[in-house]
């Protein structure tokens, strides 16, 4: 029998993967799931199933989609957020993302890193292209940050980044966050209720 895991596709810059993060493994968790992580690069994959660029996007659905919904998302799920988009928000996602997958490919479990990510980008307007607070997120987590980083950059890291959005694009996965249980794909942090039931209960 294999174990028992949650497929978790996201991006560390996400608002909405930050806004369900710690909810997410709190039921990982009471359900005995490990959680693997996928992270892909959004902004290429989205255009590749169709969705809409952000930047097309209209004034009226950004303004509601990623002010009014993040506002009371961070409310009912106690995840505080600066009320604004972080400053550094365009800036490389490629190399926080392979910093997590080098953790993963390490062998450790990043479930604290990845959430500590989301948390100082959406609460702290943290830079999360920039080396040196990466390295300061890896010691609060107690993680070795140099190695992570170092590894990071290497084409064997690089091409594991590179399969993850292909696989995202190729199983139409709509955005971050997205979860696979048993093969069964819930997109978005707003469905981690029906998350936690179908770890229980598969949904027909």
């Amino acid at each position: 029998m294999s174990e028992p895991v949650i497929e978790y596709f996201y991006a560390a810059h996400s608002a909405f993967a930050y806004l369900g993060s710690r909810r997410f493994m709190e039921i990982a968790k009471a359900a005995g799931r490990r959680i693997v992580h996928r992270p892909y690069d959004l902004r290429r994959a989205l255009p590749a199933i169709g969705s809409p660029d952000f930047k097309a996007r209209t004034k009226a659905h950004y303004e509601y989609y990623f002010g009014r919904e993040i506002q009371r998302w961070s409310e009912w799920r106690d995840a505080p957020v600066l009320g604004y988009t972080p400053t550094y928000h365009q800036n490389d996602i490629g190399l926080p993302n392979c910093v997590l997958i080098a953790g993963t490919e390490a062998g450790l479990n990043i479930d604290d890193l990845a959430h500590r990510m989301l948390e100082s980008h959406w609460k702290e307007d943290s830079d999360l292209a920039d080396r040196e607070t990466l390295m300061r997120l890896c010691d609060q987590v107690g993680i070795g940050g140099a190695p992570l980083l170092e590894s990071a950059d290497s084409p064997e890291i690089r091409a594991i980044y590179e399969s993850y959005t292909e696989d995202a694009i190729a199983r139409s996965v709509f955005g971050s966050p997205t979860y696979f249980v048993d093969g069964d794909m819930f997109y978005g942090q707003d469905r981690l209720e029906m998350v936690e039931r179908a770890l229980t209960k598969p949904f027909a």
